[in-house]
């Protein structure tokens, strides 16, 4: 039995052939990762664009085709650069997986990418949109995606009820996703459908008038296509709150520590954290004694991840000369005015630059 979903709407030539053409009259076809297509520049591109506007991703994806043109190269590099490149794209996991895939590929496959869906989701950090996106578009394989953009226009064009992120939506969203995927054209397809919920069929002023699925799309029609994809129950995220304790010794250097690899901030170089009822100068002076001689208290601020908001109280502590030694490789003395090669996490990267500024008025 059909689902509701398959119930009055065209055919599937139908529906690929409008979207079709008005790829070729209006699908973007310049971007970087679309010149001299490979697996590896629409791997890269795909992950890069996951929670990311196009906008935004252009001049990263471009830095990292000059540092990395292969995935042997992106392999071969110190995951401090690969984070120091990845610094202010945010959800630092798809840069660690990044680069564990590059390993893989390089390592197991000789650089040469699985020619199937299934060989690419068995890769770090490749789900099935993403390993779909690599397939269709570079491979030429019949692969379906849907990725956020997907998401939209198909919600809207058959008023799919619930929640995308439930299992349920998902499952649905896939079998139409998969089922209205041409055989001719895959990849033309699949840029087609994400350009289309970039720049027809978006968030928040959907140009209904000038899109090719209107006469059909069921939230078009109903008038409310904004209502849909239906929105995420709404949940208060938990508030924590810490300080950041910047420790400089009297040339200017502040001291980094490296984050484990798991958790927030994985890999990434930050402040000394302390809980927010600890005394700051009390437990710098416990470690280096009285060469931690001042402290000053900066204004605190938020920052949000994906599940809690996170409080920062920034605190500057003066050292009257830096420690003899600190006995922790993971640990580096950073100068903002001559910044090392390191990932930052984006609040970090902010409070180094205000320090560089101060330093430098």
């Amino acid at each position: 039995m059909p689902s509701a979903a398959q119930k009055n709407t065209p055919s599937q030539p139908a529906f690929s052939r409008a979207v079709l053409n008005w790829y070729d009259q209006n699908g973007r076809k310049h971007l970087p990762w679309q010149q001299d297509i490979t697996p590896y520049k629409v791997w890269i591109s795909e992950v890069m664009l996951q929670q990311t506007q196009v906008a935004t991703v252009i001049p990263y994806f471009e830095r990292f085709m000059t540092e990395f043109p292969t995935v042997h190269d992106l392999a071969n590099a110190e995951q401090d650069k690969v984070l120091h490149l990845w610094t202010g794209l945010g959800y630092y996991a798809r840069a660690r997986n990044l680069h564990a895939c590059a390993k893989k590929v390089s390592t197991d496959f000789d650089g040469v990418f699985p020619r199937s869906v299934e060989g690419l989701i068995e890769l770090s950090g490749i789900g099935r949109s993403t390993a779909g996106a690599i397939a269709s578009i570079s491979m030429g394989i019949n692969a379906a995606i849907l990725d956020g953009n997907v998401k939209r226009v198909l919600c809207r064009y058959y008023a799919v009820e619930g929640w995308p992120g439930t299992t349920a939506v998902q499952k649905e969203l896939w079998e139409i996703a998969e089922r209205l995927t041409p055989n001719e054209r895959c990849n033309h397809y699949t840029q087609a459908m994400m350009d289309m919920g970039a720049t027809l069929c978006t968030r928040s002023k959907p140009q209904c008038g000038i899109c090719p699925l209107a006469p059909d799309c069921k939230a078009h029609n109903q008038g409310n296509p904004k209502d849909y994809p239906n929105s995420k129950p709404k949940k208060d995220k938990p508030e924590k709150h810490i300080q950041l304790i910047m420790l400089q010794d009297p040339a200017g250097n502040i001291l980094l520590e490296q984050r484990p690899q798991q958790g927030i901030w994985g890999g990434l170089w930050s402040f000394p954290e302390l809980a927010l009822e600890e005394n700051a100068l009390q437990r710098t002076q416990a470690l280096f004694g009285d060469l931690a001689t001042k402290q000053e208290d900066w204004p605190s601020f938020r920052h949000t991840f994906s599940h809690y908001h996170l409080h920062i109280n920034p605190v500057l502590i003066q050292l009257s000369k830096r420690p003899d030694a600190i006995g922790e490789s993971s640990q580096h003395w950073y100068n903002p005015n001559q910044p090392s090669e390191l990932g930052l996490a984006a609040p970090v990267k902010t409070l180094l630059n205000t320090i560089r500024t101060a330093q430098t008025n």
